[in-house]
């Protein structure tokens, strides 16, 4: 390609990512070689031009576009001091490249502290190589189109190439029904591909097309098996104090930026300790948001408030209606991509929104409920395995097929005593209990747990099952207890590949900064060494964190059931969302479609309306399915062949 087509594509495929970098931007071309980096930048630290990327290291061997935050680069500048290094500016890339410099790639990231996604090209070996933060806050695609390996933060940078085809692939899909995102290693597309978290990919010029070599500088497995091998041995106040050091030490990281920085706030345990050592640490109220509904059992805004004038901080709230809501689902393919279905999407797009008026920089309290066992599923599922343990499985069977054999709403007549009595079970809970006590293991009972459609390659047409860490028997025997292997998955594949895919799409396409501290790898690798018996007590979950956040707020204004980020879902496809909905899912557009069975979608779409089921969550994944694949349309030329992405953002 011309050294002017080259500079013409770059150009465009950065600005598609103009929202996560909405200060700087830049490219750099060597046409000898075939390459080409761009960037956009979100000014952070050092607002300078020496913060300016793409950006060479002080020898010019390498080059770098750099997405995210080395929280520690002070320490690290500092150690390279001793080395004579000669700074131009202040930034942590620059930092990076110092240290890449000194050390290598995988070195020097294994000295870093941060969220991160990165392309450095060595010009004197003429090697590439992509790397990955290690719990996966910020993400990287890439893929082979011929001879052309294109590389980006998002899929859309891909678009603009002029190779860029997109064939939609259908085990894909299958793993979108079934869990509501696509989970890495894939992506929507066939042969594009997400760069793993922790891993460092290797593409060498002359090892021809279609080569790579992955490894990993680092491994939550290994860490957890570290933590049950050499568990923390100290008594509850040392517990408390060591999680209150470390969490004190990521916070500090964390809210060092030159520009305004504040905090989510839902009131909930999590976000209610982040805000709370914030606080601790600053010497001015601190900025914290949070968004209320007018459906009381979704509303957390009084509980956040009560939280916020308790510590002291500078708290905005902010009031949406449901049309508030529903006027962000046309932007979703936009802001996510691939097809994307946590409903909690909706709320967070619309907190990311007000909180972005005020500050550049966020924290939130991502990752506390896989760290600190935070879960009801967790305790939901070591009761049904305690079923299962007791009968044998054709008895289990029976019983089951009995108990779904009466429908949801006669379950809830014969259940109305005891749920006027305070009782939470219902004819959709028995339902859901039935069908995973049918499962014949503990890795099949927590999979079908976190399957939105457990029979989900069925429901897609030629939809080919594709490996994941949920479905690898390896993965769920590398730690040794039950509740140990569900967090385990978690923190593999459903905080990587779900909670932190919503957060940093909704941020960024906000041009927002999310950051959490609960994802501080040491605060990680601590966690895992943390007794079960101090993060599940007395009923209580996130046993430990509470006693730390009890120092800073009292236990009445913490100590109430769990609600989550939702939305009124259910009400709302039966409601304002009814004929969009109906669109949507026609049996004529389904079968015109060709990628989903229109008979087992419209039967759940049709007891959902009557009231007999709830099956919110599973219409919902094919709704953004439908709305991803209109989008989708519109902006392919033709479908063809392939996709990913030449920019970090």
């Amino acid at each position: 390609m011309p050294a002017d087509e080259m500079a013409r594509v770059i150009e465009a495929m950065a600005t598609t990512i103009h929202h996560r970098g909405p200060d700087d931007g830049g490219s750099w071309i060597d046409t000898s070689a075939g390459i080409a980096l761009g960037s956009r930048r979100l000014a952070i630290v050092d607002l300078s031009q020496e913060g300016h990327q793409p950006m060479f290291s002080a020898s010019g061997r390498y080059v770098i576009a750099f997405n995210g935050e080395i929280y520690n680069y002070g320490e690290i500048r500092r150690e390279l001091d001793q080395t004579g290094v000669q700074w131009r500016g202040g930034s942590d890339t620059e930092v990076l490249l110092a240290a890449v410099e000194r050390w290598g790639l995988e070195a020097a990231l294994k000295r870093t502290v941060g969220m991160y996604a990165l392309a450095l090209w060595d010009r004197q070996e003429r090697v590439l190589r992509l790397a990955r933060d290690r719990m996966g806050e910020k993400p990287l695609y890439y893929g082979w189109f011929g001879s052309t390996l294109l590389f980006g933060s998002e899929l859309k940078t891909l678009r603009p190439h002029p190779d860029f085809r997109p064939e939609i692939d259908r085990g894909a899909v299958a793993l979108f029904m079934r869990h509501g995102y696509v989970p890495s290693p894939w992506s929507i597309y066939d042969g594009v591909r997400k760069l793993q978290p922790a891993a460092i990919a290797t593409f060498r010029s002359n090892a021809g097309a279609d080569s790579v070599s992955i490894q990993s500088y680092w491994s939550l497995s290994q860490a957890a098996q570290e933590g049950a091998r050499d568990p923390f041995r100290g008594s509850d106040l040392e517990a408390k104090n060591a999680l209150k050091d470390h969490l004190e030490r990521a916070v500090r990281g964390q809210m060092v930026a030159d520009v305004p920085v504040g905090a989510f706030l839902s009131g909930g345990v999590d976000s209610s300790a982040l805000v709370s050592v914030m606080q601790s640490l600053s010497d001015r109220p601190v900025r914290t948001f949070t968004i209320g509904f007018d459906e009381a059992r979704f509303d957390e805004s009084e509980h956040a408030r009560v939280v916020a004038r308790h510590l002291g901080t500078d708290h905005t709230d902010l009031h949406v209606s449901p049309n508030d809501a529903l006027n962000v689902i046309p932007h979703l393919p936009w802001i996510y991509d691939e097809p994307f279905a946590d409903p909690s999407q909706i709320p967070t797009v619309v907190l990311s929104r007000l909180t972005r008026r005020h500050v550049t920089v966020s924290l939130s309290g991502d990752g506390g409920d896989e760290l600190f066992r935070g879960y009801d599923r967790y305790l939901r599922a070591e009761q049904i395995r305690g079923v299962m343990d007791r009968f044998p499985s054709p008895v289990r069977r029976a019983l089951c097929s009995g108990a779904m054999s009466i429908s949801p709403a006669a379950w809830d007549r014969a259940l109305g005593l005891l749920r006027q009595n305070g009782g939470r079970l219902s004819g959709h809970r028995v339902h859901a209990a039935a069908e995973l006590l049918t499962q014949r293991s503990d890795a099949g009972l927590y999979r079908s747990m976190m399957s939105v459609w457990p029979d989900a390659d069925s429901v897609v047409i030629d939809g080919v099952p594709r490996p994941t860490a949920f479905a690898d028997p390896a993965v769920w025997t590398r730690v040794d207890h039950f509740h140990d292997r569900m967090m385990h998955l978690d923190q593999l594949d459903y905080l990587p590949e779900d909670l932190l895919v919503k957060v940093d799409r909704a941020s960024m396409a906000a041009s927002l900064e999310s950051r959490a501290p609960f994802l501080d790898h040491r605060l990680v690798e601590f966690a895992w060494t943390i007794p079960l018996g101090m993060k599940m007590r007395n009923a209580k979950s996130k046993w430990l964190l509470r006693q730390l956040l009890y120092d800073y707020v009292p236990a009445q204004l913490i100590d109430r059931p769990k609600m989550g980020f939702a939305v009124p879902l259910a009400e709302w496809l039966r409601g304002p969302l009814r004929d969009w909905s109906e669109d949507l899912l026609s049996e004529r557009r389904l079968t015109e479609e060709g990628f989903l069975d229109p008979a087992r979608v419209r039967a759940d779409w049709t007891e959902h309306l009557s009231g007999e089921r709830d099956w919110k969550h599973k219409l919902w994944t094919v709704l953004m399915f439908q709305t991803w694949l209109d989008a989708e349309r519109a902006q392919a030329p033709t479908p063809g062949v392939h996709r990913e992405a030449a920019i970090v953002g």
